[in-house]
């Protein structure tokens, strides 16, 4: 079985270090340890995250709810840039969780074009 990260389409096999299982409502603010509340994340999406639950739409200023892997499709809050790079938002949940889990890092950029150099990236699905 592969194991990706659902936000950012990062397989395991594809990063240097190991996804984290992260909860999707922190347990500092009542989350439990549910199946239904955990997903991978990569270690800096999860170090991003942190606690937060809501982020900032920086479009409408307006504070909203992260994307929640596990009752939301990603194609309905995130798209790719034209060259396959960037994850940009479409929603205002999509948009703030760019910002707050900073998918477009330096890191995950660099990490995004030496994929789509040897054909690992764009993701198929």
């Amino acid at each position: 079985m592969t194991l990706v990260n659902v936000v950012n389409h990062a397989r395991q096999d594809y990063v240097p270090w190991p996804l984290e299982i992260d909860h999707i409502v922190p347990k500092s603010k009542g989350g439990t340890n549910g199946e239904e509340n955990l997903w991978l994340a990569c270690r800096m999406c999860n170090f991003s995250k942190s606690n937060y639950t809501h982020g900032y739409d920086p479009l409408t200023g307006r504070r909203v709810r992260l994307f929640n892997p596990r009752k939301q499709r990603w194609k309905r809050h995130f798209h790719w840039s034209k060259d396959d790079v960037f994850i940009i938002g479409r929603t205002a949940c999509g948009r703030a969780t760019v910002v707050t889990l900073n998918l477009n890092n330096l890191v995950a950029l660099t990490v995004r074009r030496n994929w789509i150099a040897v054909g690992w990236s764009p993701p198929k699905n």
